[in-house]
């Protein structure tokens, strides 16, 4: 029940990053206003808005404009559900209201939402590089934010039951936070050498700093199998596109939706593909 509650939850999410992928080209707010058809710009009943469930049963059209929805917003809605549910299932839950880093034994409240901003920051990113080959600033900006003060956080060990108490700077939690910062600056300044010694036609600035999330976000070594899931499988993308006369050798794809997927991947299964790598190297 609780996993169901936390899928209809993304469910609601991803209609309310659907909003946010559009109006942030138009440069309006998706905090303002009621949401419309984008062909006829009606507004939008609630049984209209009904994640997924309101686009079979119009049939991927407009209720009032017969015009045809596009199935972004159903994708969205399904993506974001189901990575919630993934989070939840990976991280847990404990009724314990602490700051800190993921433990084994599950995850904090704070942590459990750190993780879902964190993703749906992550799909909004995705959806608009597909579409406009452009990594927002606003959404790549306050993610980096975010996870930097989550990282000080983390290395603080910052109790909200106790406010006023005394910060536990150990050791290896100033260890965690140093390797993080490093991990992102690192990542970042070999991405932005491909963007200035190519002039920015083999890698776009908007990666450059798509990237110094990830080694914030990620840290060391679940980055590595980030960034080389993210290069495999845009290599293997673009000879397909190339292979079916889609694109030309020369054309540009978004790099941003394979760095996305690496991170995730790298966010679920890292440690277990760095130990199945080392162990490959070992035989």
């Amino acid at each position: 029940m609780i996993s169901f509650a936390v899928f209809v939850f993304g469910l609601a999410i991803g209609s309310f990053l659907n909003a946010v992928i559009y109006r942030l080209e138009r440069g309006e707010s998706a905090f303002r206003g009621r949401s419309y058809c984008p062909r006829c710009k009606h507004t939008l009943a609630w049984h209209d808005l009904v994640p997924v469930v309101s686009f079979l049963f119009l049939q991927g059209k407009c209720r009032y404009c017969k015009e045809k929805i596009s199935w972004q917003y159903p994708l969205v809605e399904l993506a974001t559900a189901v990575l919630f549910v993934l989070i939840f299932w990976n991280f847990g839950f404990r009724p314990i209201i602490r700051w800190g880093a993921p433990s084994n034994d599950g995850a904090d409240f704070f942590t459990l939402l750190y993780f879902w901003f964190i993703a749906g920051s992550l799909i909004a990113i995705f959806v608009y590089d597909l579409k406009h080959f452009i990594i927002p600033d606003r959404i790549v900006f306050s993610a980096i934010g975010i996870a930097a003060l989550w990282r000080v956080f983390e290395f603080l060990d910052f109790d909200i039951l106790n406010l006023f108490g005394i910060w536990n700077l150990e050791f290896g939690i100033s260890l965690l936070f140093i390797q993080a910062i490093t991990t992102g600056v690192l990542a970042s300044a070999f991405f932005f050498a491909i963007f200035w010694l190519s002039r920015g036609r083999a890698m776009g600035f908007g990666d450059v700093k798509l990237v110094l999330f990830m080694g914030l976000f990620l840290s060391w070594p679940n980055i590595l199998v980030a960034l080389f899931v993210a290069f495999f499988l845009g290599a293997v993308f673009g000879v397909f596109l190339v292979l079916a006369r889609k694109k030309e050798w020369k054309s540009q794809v978004p790099f941003g939706p394979f760095l996305i997927a690496g991170t995730f991947i790298a966010l679920f299964w890292g440690q277990s593909v760095a130990a199945w790598y080392l162990n490959l190297l070992l035989v």
